[in-house]
């Protein structure tokens, strides 16, 4: 995610000495380029592949390495099928998306948007300085009792999600939000990013095929990690830091713990593979995907109205268990463009 934020004015010059010895350096050294497999060698090949092409914001090759190139291939092709569940973009969506897009990319964007926000940031100095913690605190709480009630989750992924929330909560009650100079730099980050995503309507988000959606991925992503790096959460540092170690392995199956620090605090969670020819997957990822793709090509339940009078079902007009188990998609790898 690029940490790319200038801290000390003292350090201008030497950093753009580095910056332009490294340019020369890149154009006369061209790295070979990374060739991606799918799948890993060992289950913590596999986990430690994963990470570095996240840390890169590389989601095409991501996905290439994390799943066996059948269920690649049926990703690529159902990224351009119809969503189902999708709701029609309505005019006054549309109006908003754009008005937004074009406040974000304008040629003044930075120097407007900071102009709004420096009194806005002003009065929410005074109005929350000493309410924000409290506010944090209290989201919080509501967000580790939504994971404590989950039926979706584990008592291990419960845990490890709470762990996780216990770090972040404290960071955030400390940041200085309403710092102007960290805001500079933000809205900076944000319009930056804006025109790189280069996307004029919300019809043209929907439309986008596997490719440059990862492309657009990458970039957003890529400036998210700039945006938590401001306000001293490095992702990068986290990435590093993960170490893999294998927990049980046999019979086509493994079990791996993935340690690592955030924000300074040891953290670790586990996450089971499955080997398929000789190459290592996450087994939750290839199941979510699998999964999407069949609720994908199920046939849509019957629609029902209100009007029509109950008749006994019969075996000839009876839904079949696959139209009465059948669901929205999930939002997951298999439909999260939209």
């Amino acid at each position: 995610m690029r940490r790319s934020s200038v801290y000390f004015a003292a350090a201008l010059g030497a950093l753009l000495l580095l910056a332009s010895a490294a340019a020369l350096f890149m154009t006369s050294h061209k790295p070979a380029p990374v060739v991606v497999t799918a799948g890993g060698e060992t289950p913590e090949a596999s986990v430690q592949q994963s990470l570095a092409l996240i840390k890169a914001g590389d989601f095409a090759d991501f996905w290439k390495h994390s799943l066996p190139p059948a269920d690649f291939a049926t990703l690529r092709a159902d990224w351009v099928r119809p969503r189902p569940d999708a709701q029609p973009i309505s005019a006054e969506d549309r109006a908003d998306f754009i008005k937004n897009v074009q406040q974000l990319t304008a040629p003044d964007a930075e120097i407007k948007l900071y102009a709004l926000a420096r009194p806005k940031l002003s009065q929410l100095e005074a109005q929350y300085h000493d309410q924000l913690p409290v506010m944090i605190g209290i989201g919080q709480a509501i967000v580790a009792t939504g994971v404590a009630q989950s039926k979706e989750l584990t008592s291990l992924q419960k845990q490890q999600a709470t762990e996780v929330i216990n770090v972040l909560a404290p960071w955030a009650q400390q940041v200085p939000w309403f710092d102007q100079g960290k805001a500079k730099q933000a809205i900076a980050v944000v319009v930056s990013t804006a025109r790189q995503l280069d996307l004029k309507t919300p019809e043209a988000l929907r439309a986008m095929d596997f490719d440059t959606a990862m492309q657009k991925y990458s970039i957003g992503f890529l400036g998210i990690k700039q945006l938590l790096s401001i306000y001293g959460l490095s992702i990068d540092d986290t990435l590093d830091s993960v170490r893999v170690t294998t927990l049980e392995n046999r019979n086509g199956h493994a079990r791996v713990r993935i340690d690592y620090t955030l924000l300074g605090k040891p953290l670790s969670t586990e996450s089971s593979l499955i080997e398929q020819e000789g190459r290592w997957y996450s087994e939750d990822m290839l199941q979510n995907v699998r999964d999407a793709h069949d609720r994908l090509v199920a046939p849509p339940a019957p629609a029902s109205t209100a009007a029509a009078p109950a008749a006994p079902a019969t075996p000839a007009s009876a839904p079949t268990p696959m139209q009465t188990s059948a669901k929205p998609p999930a939002s997951n790898a298999a439909n999260s463009k939209h």
